[in-house]
C-alpha cells in the first residue's frame, strides 16, 4: 500500500456508511455490472430504465435495498457516450452504490467543500460535489457524482463537514444525465486544477496512473 491508501485503511475498523444510516448495512448487496457479466450482455444495459430494472431484480433477490461496486470494472454502459468511447475510456474508477432516487448520502470522513458543479451533459455527473481532506498531513478528495440539484443550494468553497453529515440526496434519472439512479463515489489523491470534476473512468492505456491516484475506496468504507 501507498501511503494514501494506509491512511484511508486507518481512518475506521469497521464498515462506514455512505447512505442514509438509516439503510442496515445489511441491506447492500454486490452488483456485477461489467462486460463479464452474461447476464446483461444480451440487454441494453446502457438505458437507464433497463439498468435499473436490472437492479431491482438484483436487490430484491437478496433482500437489499442498496447495490455497490464496480472499481476498476470495465464496463458497456459508457457506449451512449461518445467522449468515452472515442477514447476507449470503460474502466470505471470508483465505487457505484445504487439505490432510490432521493436517498440521503453522508460524508464518510471530515473535510471541506473543495468544489461543486452540475455536470449536465449527457452520460456526466450531473449535480457534483468535491471535498477535501487533511489526514496525517497528507490531502486528498473524495468525489460525489449523481445528485440532486437539491445538493447544491447553499453550498460555498471551505465548507466544513464532518462525519456522518447528510452531504446531499441522490437524483433522479434526468437529472443525473440518463443514469439509473446512484452515487459515484472517488477517492481523488491528486486533483490537479479540476474544480467539480474529475474523469471517473478511464482507458485502458491509462490505467495505472488511475489506480495510483484514485485508490479503491472501499479501503475506507470496508463494505
Amino acid at each position: 500500500m501507498n501511503t494514501l491508501e494506509k491512511i484511508l485503511n486507518s481512518l475506521s475498523a469497521t464498515p462506514i456508511s455512505i447512505l442514509d444510516s438509516s439503510i442496515s448495512l445489511d441491506s447492500y448487496t454486490p452488483i456485477d455490472l461489467s462486460i463479464h457479466n452474461k447476464e446483461i450482455s444480451n440487454i441494453a444495459i446502457n438505458d437507464p430504465y433497463i439498468c435499473q430494472e436490472y437492479i431491482n431484480k438484483e436487490t430484491k433477490a437478496n433482500n437489499a435495498i442498496v447495490a455497490y461496486g464496480g472499481y476498476l470494472e470495465q464496463r458497456s454502459i459508457y457506449t451512449m457516450n461518445t467522449n468515452f468511447s472515442k477514447a476507449g475510456r470503460n474502466i470505471h474508477i470508483a465505487l457505484d452504490f445504487w439505490a432510490p432516487e432521493a436517498t440521503k448520502v453522508i460524508t464518510p470522513v471530515d473535510g471541506e467543500m473543495h468544489s461543486f458543479k452540475n455536470n449536465a451533459t449527457k452520460g456526466d455527473y450531473g449535480p457534483t460535489i468535491i471535498l477535501k481532506h487533511t489526514i496525517k498531513g497528507i490531502t486528498f478528495y473524495s468525489l460525489y457524482g449523481h445528485l440532486s440539484l437539491e445538493s447544491l443550494k447553499g453550498l460555498y468553497i471551505g465548507k466544513k463537514y464532518i462525519k456522518g453529515e447528510e452531504l446531499g440526496s441522490l437524483g433522479e434519472i434526468a437529472v443525473n444525465v440518463n443514469y439509473a439512479p446512484h452515487l459515484h463515489f472517488q477517492i481523488i489523491k491528486d486533483i490537479g486544477s479540476y474544480k467539480g470534476d474529475y474523469p471517473g473512468v478511464a482507458a485502458n492505456k491509462d490505467i495505472e496512473y488511475y489506480k495510483r491516484n484514485c485508490p479503491n475506496p472501499n479501503l475506507l468504507l470496508k463494505l
